[in-house]
């Protein structure tokens, strides 16, 4: 596949996860699907915005380079081919860099809240009552928490998401950071005779 195809393939990957990492952090927000009385009650990693920035917006800049790669001037600069289609692709390399730190960032803020489990009530007092992933493997430790009704499957099932999400979407920018190294070096297949030696179509 040419470079460029194979960016604007990744790209209009990229935008639905975004979107779906987006919601889920914004979920994250309602314990088990309700509004709490105290903004103290949400999990402390809830507010590091994983999804929403992370995944989410710094992800939205990455992909609409790569959906654009495509279209852009084949014939590039100074009667150079294929002058301008190698920049663009090197710069794909860079935001595909921006893709995998939000990625990543949004990855480990996850895998951190698995292990640490949901803020509940626990009797009288909002704590964390899982110690290192204690509440994973044994689901009967899931009644510590009183309230909010659902919160243990609800934060299980988001941060997952979260995690696997944001685990396609650092792999999606490293094959772009791998695909546009070949096409800074080699150019892209669709400007192979786009244009004369001197530049002219």
């Amino acid at each position: 596949m040419c470079t460029g195809g194979c960016a604007k393939c990744l790209g209009s990957t990229l935008i639905p996860l975004a979107v779906l990492c987006t919601l889920a952090n914004i979920l994250l927000f309602f314990p088990g699907g309700k509004v709490v009385e105290d903004r103290t009650y949400i999990t402390d990693e809830v507010w590091c915005f994983g999804g929403i920035l992370g995944s989410g917006v710094l992800m939205i800049f990455p992909a609409l380079v790569f959906l654009g790669l495509q279209n852009n001037d084949c014939c590039g600069c100074c009667g150079n081919r294929s002058c301008g289609k190698r920049f663009a692709m090197f710069s794909s390399i860079i935001f595909a860099a921006i893709g995998v730190l939000g990625a990543g960032y949004c990855f480990i803020l996850s895998a951190v809240a698995l292990n640490k489990g949901p803020k509940c009530k626990t009797g009288e007092n909002w704590s964390y009552p899982f110690k290192a992933g204690d509440y994973l493997a044994d689901h009967t430790l899931w009644e510590r928490c009183t309230s909010p009704d659902n919160i243990v499957p609800w934060h299980l099932t988001l941060f997952s998401l979260l995690l696997v999400m944001s685990g396609i979407q650092a792999v999606l920018c490293g094959i772009q950071a791998v695909n546009g190294l070949f096409g800074t070096i080699c150019g892209d297949c669709k400007c192979c005779g786009c244009c004369g030696g001197d530049g002219t179509v």
